[in-house]
């Protein structure tokens, strides 16, 4: 696999995470949601932080995230050039590519859709708005909008502790660029030695 293969790859999962959060931000209001079946929905929710909604406190911590992210993802494009350069295994440079594609999709937005878009709640968002950006450079919010809640209803009261409460599964709302990275490290997880072939002695 060369690196334009590469680069074709992650262009391709650019584009359609790219695509379906512009048009989630341009055609939702914030929270708002589309049953597709019982098990998945369309549900625009907008994340300030890390993955699970977890966030950097202080008034830096935005802007800290995004140049970690920044840092990041150079770190990750070096290592794809390099393990092309070295000819490494195809599975490897399928997975470091979607890593770097699903991570770069979510730097798009922390750094420029606070001033590419105003603001979704209780409206739908406009794309350069006049008015201007809801958040200066670097403080942009990642879209997500992929919601599979495979189970949604009341505990039995007979499960221990938990029993009658409600519960969901899978809770997590994600976005095209967060499948593309989970997707890459399973990948890894699963074919690890054919990814990190050992080398023989000699």
């Amino acid at each position: 696999m060369r690196l334009k293969h590469s680069i074709l790859l992650i262009a391709i999962i650019l584009i359609i995470d790219q695509i379906s959060k512009i048009y989630i931000k341009t055609n939702f209001k914030l929270y708002e949601s589309v049953e597709v079946f019982s098990w998945f929905k369309i549900l625009f929710i907008e994340n300030e932080g890390m993955a699970w909604g977890a966030k950097i406190p202080g008034s830096y911590g935005k802007i800290i995230l995004t140049l970690f992210r920044l840092v990041a993802i150079v770190g990750i494009g070096w290592w794809l050039w390099d393990s092309t350069r070295k000819k490494a295994p195809k599975v490897l440079l399928i997975a470091i590519a979607l890593i770097f594609a699903g991570a770069m999709g979510n730097i798009i937005d922390s750094v420029f859709y606070g001033i590419f878009f105003n603001e979704s709640l209780g409206q739908v968002a406009t794309f350069l708005p006049e008015s201007g950006g809801y958040a200066p450079l670097l403080k942009g919010k990642v879209v997500d909008m992929l919601y599979f809640p495979l189970y949604d209803d009341i505990l039995p009261e007979w499960i221990p502790i938990w029993g009658g409460e409600r519960f969901v599964f899978f809770e997590p709302v994600f976005n095209v660029a967060d499948t593309a990275i989970s997707t890459g490290f399973g990948i890894l997880l699963v074919f690890y030695k054919k990814a990190f072939p050992k080398k023989e002695n000699n």
